[in-house]
């Protein structure tokens, strides 16, 4: 029964796909291009030439060989052409305008840098007190026979921090302060005895800045007027790098730049920075 009802189903399937192939419609007609009207028709070589040959040639006699003939020389005095318009130049043009031959371009020397091995030596001159400074002794160095110079500054970083509380009226007062940051829970503290800070509060010295900072947040924080201040003040110092040949005068250049210090430097280093001129 199952191979019977099997068969039957096979028979309907063959059956309908017939049916389908018979009647379905017939394929569309492509749709054919329509070349745009503001886009020029490319031409080939060929076409070009044996379109000539149609409109010019009045001789019935002329052979397939001649033609042939006419097509290749036209190719070749086309790729001479295409050849030629590239390496035209203005120069060129004004030769055949005068009427004589192209003038090909002339090479154009390219700037080359000084060798390093004109540089024997390198040096720091400084500390300079601020930028006009530096300009002054640049310019003292020029004649000297200074290559190359480089403006430098160098930061100084406070040599610590510390938090304090500002000089109270007198003694009892800064003690009677003292006692209540104490049972606040701030045991880190000492009353300053004399000098220009007397009757002020020291709680503490950090090498960072961020560690005096947190310490001088927790004491605001509890009501008491800490302050966080650097130890030495911060200062920029200025240098000028220096690059010569055989023959600079280090002794003379420091005279006459008026730098105090005068420190060598690797020239790869000064050179690999770019240093101005």
């Amino acid at each position: 029964m199952p191979a019977r009802a099997l068969v039957v189903l096979l028979l309907m399937l063959n059956f309908g796909v017939a049916t389908w192939w018979l009647l379905r419609p017939e394929p569309l007609p492509p749709t054919p291009w329509v070349q745009p009207a503001d886009v020029p028709r490319l031409q080939l070589l060929d076409e070009v030439v044996d379109a000539g040959q149609g409109t010019g040639a009045t001789d019935p006699g002329v052979d397939d060989a001649a033609a042939g003939g006419s097509a290749a020389a036209a190719r070749e005095s086309g790729v001479i052409a295409v050849a030629a318009a590239a390496a035209g130049t203005s120069d060129g043009d004004a030769g055949a305008a005068d009427g004589g031959a192209p003038v090909a371009p002339a090479a154009v020397p390219v700037a080359t840098p000084a060798p390093a091995a004109l540089v024997q030596r390198c040096m720091s001159l400084g500390p300079f007190a601020d930028a006009g400074s530096v300009a002054a002794a640049r310019a003292a160095l020029r004649p000297l026979g200074a290559q190359r110079m480089r403006a430098r500054d160098v930061v100084d970083a406070p040599r610590g921090w510390r938090v304090v509380i500002a000089p109270q009226a007198d003694r009892a007062a800064a003690d009677a302060l003292a006692a209540r940051i104490r049972a606040a829970g701030f045991d880190d503290l000492l009353v300053v005895p004399g000098g220009d800070d007397a009757n002020g509060i020291a709680l503490g010295r950090y090498g960072s800045e961020p560690a005096a900072r947190r310490r001088e947040a927790s004491l605001r924080a509890a009501g008491f007027p800490g302050q966080a201040q650097p130890l030495g003040d911060a200062r920029t110092r200025h240098w000028l790098d220096v690059a010569a040949g055989a023959g600079f005068d280090a002794a003379a250049a420091r005279d006459a730049s008026g730098a105090a210090r005068l420190n060598d430097l690797d020239c790869a280093t000064f050179v690999a920075d770019g240093g101005a001129g």
